[in-house]
């Protein structure tokens, strides 16, 4: 089963009242932004469909002197809809990157090219996993969080070593591949 933005705010309302601006947050910024993506034209629909389904409320809210914001709440229906979704077999992973599409044709790069791009993507992982170490025990987290944060760690560390050992085989390539066109 493919999870739905509606099942995404339930998610995210589980933890707290949210506004749409904060539920898109966690999707941009916060712990679910690595896996799942939401925006505003996906959110607001999701959220006014549970709203007319009693899956979540909305609670206007005034603040500071600002024009009211609407923070919505999760009912006993909508946690009830996100224990459902959660207890179905997910759906398969399927990874997005556009370094592996680039990866995939790399032997059709010049080698120095190539070997920038795989050297800038190390600096980004090893730069991503210091900032997720840094702030592990910083932050209170759910069980689920946390173990979803190791599972990434686990994935950027991987990545980076992998990278780190088997680059010069792509270059190579690269480097022969080059040769033969010239």
């Amino acid at each position: 089963m493919m999870i739905d933005v509606k099942t995404l705010c339930l998610g995210v309302l589980s933890r707290g009242d949210a506004s749409g601006y904060e539920i898109r947050k966690e999707f941009e910024e916060g712990p679910l932004s690595h896996f799942s993506d939401a925006g505003f034209g996906s959110i607001y629909p999701a959220l006014r469909r549970l709203t007319e389904d009693g899956h979540i409320v909305m609670l206007p809210h005034s603040g500071d002197g600002r024009p009211d914001k609407k923070l919505y709440r999760i009912t006993p229906a909508g946690r009830h809809a996100l224990y459902q979704a959660l207890t179905r077999a997910p759906a398969p992973d399927k990874l997005r990157s556009d370094l592996m599409f680039i990866l995939s044709f790399g032997h059709l790069l010049p080698p120095r090219h190539l070997d920038r791009i795989i050297s800038d993507r190390i600096s980004d992982y090893r730069r991503l996993i210091a900032a997720m170490e840094a702030q592990e025990n910083q932050v209170a987290r759910t069980p689920g969080e946390s173990f979803v944060e190791g599972m990434g760690l686990a994935i950027y560390r991987s990545v980076a070593s992998y990278l780190e050992d088997h680059r010069h085989e792509l270059v190579a390539a690269a480097l022969m591949e080059n040769q033969v066109a010239e």
